[in-house]
């Protein structure tokens, strides 16, 4: 198809020769595959409501390319599109912008964050959202804060203020800038400030591939900031879950009192999938966690911002103003004592470090459980997967069954890893670990939280930025379990 010819013909100005390319190539293809224009005018008007100079120009690039299929190409083609109402009540989102719904439905109030793909959809969402759902009815004004920091530094530095201060804040990035994140995010984790990170993962390292997907930020996630530091990981699997994990998120970061990540990758994030309905218990009440008010105080409750007082790990806090004279503290990334005291003793350093670590055990029984199924029939093999590999595992599952082998598998939808994670690899000989990074990233963080024999987890690992397919997972699984079917030479021979 002469696409530069067309526009060179039709438009003067060079930027609409660049703009209604697409445009025309899908009325091409409305012809190959015979869809009815008048449906695709209908979401083009969607589209442009209300912007009738823009909505007239692409129906017109349209059908400039429609009529040149029709006139030049055999149409159509063998394929065709038809329409169907058998999706039921699923509806057709993108994750960033069902993660941005859940932000708002979560209590989300400030948003800051600096552009960067493929995450800068997830904050136009919540911006958007909140336009529809933010503002005072009576008054207009606007109930939220959306800041476009000068870096990601800057953002979650605004992040973290904002928490401190009472909000429920967030900022949605990549894996570039988690780098860039890191010294705030070890500040949340030592001076336990609640914030919220939604990564949508790219393929890395460096700028790598900014419009491929992969889950390689794991890692660098799960351990972010020099020093010893572990964070709560939530890897949703698709856009419900993405709204369901992302208003969580908010609970889990005031509860435990630190970072929480949102593992989202470009798959899930910005293409658009058939999904279950979203969800929302309007009963539901925030979890603040443990919060010393003014009445608490004033009763002569004991106050210390890092004191354990019932060994979950989770002191309380108070917010800035709470008390005229009483539930003062100095916030800082220093060490210091129980009590928010500076100091370099060594003791007192070692009892809040392992304070933390009971913290962190704690978040095991609140965050996500893994979720099991298993085959047919008793086997001795499993499988471990997690976030956008979903729908491609539940697919290659059947596909594995075809050929004769059967797997228990477990979607793992949250790091710390709750003893389910480890029962299933105890239960079984070899356990795959399916992930889209080329390093094991997932695997790894099971050998080095677990104590596993890294033999057992055999990684399946797929990483040239496109979407994992079942047809890649059940070839390379197929394939060892066939391999482990094969006899010796010697054992046949004798």
């Amino acid at each position: 198809m002469p696409l530069t010819a067309i526009t060179n013909s039709t438009y003067t100005d060079p930027r609409q020769r660049q703009l209604f390319k697409n445009i025309i190539y899908l009325g091409a293809l409305s012809a190959l595959l015979e869809i009815d224009p008048k449906v695709i005018e209908q979401l083009i008007g969607e589209q442009y409501k209300g912007k009738e100079k823009l909505l007239s120009s692409n129906v017109h690039a349209l059908h400039l390319g429609r009529d040149w299929a029709l006139k030049n190409l055999k149409c159509p083609i063998g394929l065709r599109i038809r329409k169907s109402d058998k999706v039921g009540d699923r509806i057709f989102i993108e994750g960033n912008s069902a993660a941005a719904l859940g932000a708002v439905y979560g209590g989300a109030t400030v948003c800051a964050w600096y552009p960067i793909t493929p995450s800068s959809s997830l904050a136009d969402a919540f911006t958007a959202h909140c336009r529809r759902l933010r503002h005072d009815p009576e008054t207009k004004k606007a109930k939220y804060a959306i800041i476009q920091g000068e870096d990601e530094l800057a953002s979650i530095g605004i992040v973290i203020g904002a928490a401190w201060n009472g909000a429920r804040a967030f900022t949605a990035t990549s894996g570039p800038g988690i780098s860039l994140m890191q010294e705030f995010i070890g500040l949340s984790y030592f001076a336990e400030i609640p914030a919220v990170i939604m990564d949508v993962q790219r393929a890395g390292p460096s700028t790598g591939m900014p419009t491929r997907t992969q889950q390689c930020d794991v890692m660098s996630a799960a351990y972010a900031s020099h020093g010893d530091t572990k964070h709560v990981l939530l890897f949703p699997e698709d856009p419900a879950e993405a709204f369901e994990f992302a208003a969580q998120a908010f609970d889990l970061a005031d509860r435990l009192q630190t970072t929480i990540f949102l593992m989202l990758d470009l798959d899930i994030g910005m293409n658009h999938r058939l999904s279950r309905p979203l969800r929302w218990d309007e009963n539901k009440q925030y979890d603040r966690g443990k919060v010393m008010t003014a009445e608490m105080l004033e009763s002569g409750k004991e106050f210390g911002r890092y004191l354990d007082v019932d060994g979950d790990g989770i002191p309380f806090r108070t917010y800035p103003g709470t008390h005229p004279t009483k539930g003062s503290y100095f916030t800082r990334g220093t060490s210091r004592d129980r009590y928010a005291r500076y100091t370099e003793d060594g003791p007192a350093y070692a009892d809040n470090m392992q304070r933390l670590l009971r913290k962190f055990e704690t978040a095991k029984d609140l965050v996500p459980r893994p979720l099991q199924a298993n085959a047919g029939k008793p086997t001795k093999y499993g499988v471990i997967y997690y976030g956008s590999t979903a729908p491609a595992m539940d697919e290659a599952i059947g596909m594995l069954e075809a050929r004769g082998h059967q797997l228990d598998r477990l979607r793992i939808r949250a790091f710390p890893f709750h003893s389910s994670v480890a029962s299933f690899i105890a239960d079984h000989d070899f356990v795959y670990v399916v992930e889209q990074n080329r390093d094991a990233q997932m695997r790894s963080l099971i050998v080095n939280e677990n104590g596993i024999d890294p033999v057992r987890l055999v990684p399946i690992l797929h990483y040239d930025g496109t979407p994992i397919t079942a047809r890649f997972i059940a070839g390379a699984i197929g394939g060892h379990l066939d391999q482990l079917k094969v006899t010796p030479l010697r054992k046949a021979v004798s």
